[in-house]
């Protein structure tokens, strides 16, 4: 009897044969410019699957994709994992030279691009020996007689009349590899396999956690080359929910016309983007009147940002906490709980969560103190691409790195990063709570603390803000904003104010930059006068 095995093209095929005329939405500038139904994507991803083998690829090797979130990058994830070939998604907001070392190392034989990003290719071509074949997304042009071999993507199916059978592979087959955003590290790679990928999906379809359904409008404004588009191009046509994807505009003025346009109801991306909607709204006085659901991630979220954000959104703001290792969800606050400061809700069932100090034993108290946040799970991480390390521990659990707390109630708060302490005498300072207070402060927008070398005390936290627009930041006011909250001796001595935060591209604040630019002179910092 042959076995069910859990492979995601299996979520296309049902959506093409259960919701066959629910539509994935494509987007430019706010408008919607292209739509198709499941089943027509379904047709046309299956005849790109087989015109990739007819380019001589073998199950296990990898396709890369340089694209931002379009019907034609949605065609691709299911036309290479559906044959067995792994979706390499690239961050085209990384720089020329990370791209060309990710793409060498994954040994891409063939590369999808969307044609806006084809000078971001031609930057790095002359470094990637192993591309054969460029297939150029999104209406762009290819380019007859260069090499590698440049196809469109239609010129690509005109040329393909083989029906190609997906899943005929074990469900343990590797089907995507996206590298971490290297912010506090180098970045790895991230082998996810069929497995994972399709007991992810169930969990983030929990009730208790994101709850979508074939009602629901979706906006993906988390870009699909970040850890599986936070698994909404498999969750979306599990359910047949309409997917609307932004492409590469996602401004608040943009994002704001798409949703009203499409009667969006639950959107999801991370806090940034959501702020910059916010701001819109408020200054256009218009509304989402289609709008239910937020569901933010990335980072820790002050209380005060949730709450400015359900008032003006008209939604309710569901926190959550993942990484690029667990596929990506780890942590959601249910819609019907209200989301607390900094708080990141509970692990759905599929994943455990458990304590240790830093030796990695566990703590014998799990509620209400502080510890390293280790998790396990089937669709956590359990190897990196061409590493000889296990990033598992002998009892099966993964080191996330982050220092978090668990209260009594099981949600989750994550209160910094190990690697982002700072030693200042000997004694530790834990930057996200400085991080956490300043960020309440309705005159700032983002806010980082990093450590910088000092003569005396070794290292000492540097803040650095960067204004909301159209404010005016009053360091006085900051510092005694964290005055009898933390101790003293962690106060920062500096601000520097910037005007434009540097963020990877998951996102999250780039702190590797913010030191890079300290050190070689970049940001400016004024002394705080001591009271």
């Amino acid at each position: 009897m042959q076995r069910y095995a859990l492979t995601v093209d299996k979520f296309l095929d049902h959506a093409a044969k259960w919701f066959s005329e629910s539509e994935v939405v494509e987007a430019s500038a706010g408008s919607a410019s292209a739509r198709s139904s499941y089943s027509q994507l379904r047709e046309r991803s299956n005849c790109l699957s087989g015109a990739l083998l007819d380019l001589g690829l073998q199950p296990g090797e990898r396709v890369g994709t340089l694209a931002w979130n379009t019907l034609d990058h949605f065609t691709v994830y299911y036309a290479a994992m559906g044959v067995g070939l792994v979706c390499h998604t690239l961050n085209p907001r990384l720089v020329a030279e990370q791209l060309a070392a990710m793409i060498a190392e994954a040994d891409d034989r063939v590369l999808a691009v969307s044609g806006s990003l084809l000078p971001l290719w031609d930057a790095v071509a002359a470094k990637c020996p192993s591309v054969e074949h460029v297939i150029v997304l999104d209406d762009g042009a290819n380019r007859a007689g260069s090499t590698p071999r440049m196809w469109s993507i239609d010129q690509l199916l005109d040329q393909s009349d083989r029906e190609a059978a997906w899943g005929q592979f074990d469900e343990d087959q590797p089907a995507g590899l996206c590298y971490t955003s290297g912010t506090t590290g180098q970045p790895k790679g991230v082998l996810y396999t069929h497995r994972s990928n399709y007991l992810h999906t169930l969990r983030l379809l929990q009730a208790d956690a994101m709850a979508i359904t074939s009602r629901d409008v979706v906006l993906a404004a988390v870009p699909m080359f970040h850890a599986n588009g936070w698994g909404l191009p498999f969750a979306a046509p599990a359910v047949g929910a309409t997917l609307v994807l932004p492409g590469r505009h996602l401004d608040g003025e943009s994002l704001a016309r798409l949703m009203r346009e499409q009667s969006v109801t639950i959107a999801i991306g991370i806090q940034t983007v959501w702020l910059t909607v916010a701001d819109h709204l408020e200054r256009t006085g218009s509304s989402l009147p289609d709008l239910e659901r937020v569901i933010i991630g990335g980072s820790s979220c002050p209380e005060s940002l949730i709450r400015r954000m359900e008032r003006i959104l008209g939604a309710r703001v569901q926190t959550s906490w993942g990484m690029t290792e667990l596929s990506p969800l780890g942590t959601i606050m249910p819609a019907y709980e209200e989301s607390q400061d900094n708080g990141s809700g509970r692990p759905p069932v599929g994943l455990d969560l458990k304590l240790t100090d830093a030796a990695g034993n566990e703590l014998p108290q799990q509620r209400g103190q502080m510890g390293h946040l280790r998790v396990k799970g089937a669709s956590v991480v359990d190897r990196y691409f061409m590493a000889d390390e296990d990033p598992l521990d002998e009892d099966g659990y993964f080191d996330t790195g982050d220092l978090a707390t668990i209260d009594e109630q099981g949600s989750l708060t994550i209160c910094g990063r190990s690697k982002d302490l700072i030693k200042s005498g000997g004694e530790w300072i834990n930057p996200a709570e400085i991080e956490a207070i300043v960020g309440r402060d309705p005159t700032v927008s983002l806010v980082a603390v990093i450590s910088t070398p000092d003569d005396k005390w070794g290292e000492r936290p540097l803040l650095v803000v960067q204004p909301r627009a159209g404010k005016d930041i009053d360091a006085q006011d900051l510092i005694g904003s964290l005055r009898g909250k933390i101790a003293d001796w962690w106060i920062p001595e500096r601000i520097a104010r910037i005007a434009s935060m540097p963020l990877a591209g998951s996102g999250k604040i780039d702190k590797n930059r913010l030191r890079e630019d300290f050190a070689e002179g970049k940001i400016l910092t004024d002394e705080i006068e001591r009271q």
